[in-house]
């Protein structure tokens, strides 16, 4: 449903929000070591998130990428989606056709449609305080 892009950019920021309920900066080898993602494809990512006002970027030795505590309950995972894949995914055809909708429809679309609006509600009411609270407590994961 995601593009990889947009799957690497969810996990980053929600690296990023676990670390920063403990005031820390992480940088940007250490978010693509704990993604499993390569450094030059996090850095491109990194630059959307960064750019959207999701993250805050610092240059220089002690820099890194951080998000405001305060920030942390506002920012919805929606936010990162549509920063990186916009809002294609609330649109798009189950099975990838061109040409797909109510008075059109494909073989799923019905029961894609309704899938597509349980994803929107969860990314728009899910903040990434309550998935970086899970990180932190270690009762969720991002890498094995």
């Amino acid at each position: 449903m995601f593009s990889k892009a947009c799957e690497y950019g969810i996990r980053a920021t929600l690296y990023i929000a676990s670390k920063s309920l403990d005031d820390v900066r992480v940088s940007l080898r250490d978010i693509a070591k704990e993604i499993d993602s390569p450094v030059a494809f996090t850095a491109k990512i990194m630059q959307q998130v960064s750019k959207s006002g999701i993250v805050k970027s610092m240059k220089g030795p002690t820099g890194g990428f951080e998000i405001a505590r305060a920030d942390l309950k506002k920012i919805k995972l929606a936010s990162i989606v549509d920063a990186i894949d916009g809002d294609s995914i609330y649109r798009g055809c189950g099975l990838g056709l061109k040409e797909c909708d109510a008075s059109h429809p494909c073989p799923v679309h019905d029961q894609f449609v309704a899938i597509r609006d349980e994803l929107s509600h969860m990314l728009n009411t899910t903040s990434l305080y309550e998935v970086a609270a899970g990180l932190k407590d270690g009762t969720t994961f991002l890498k094995r």
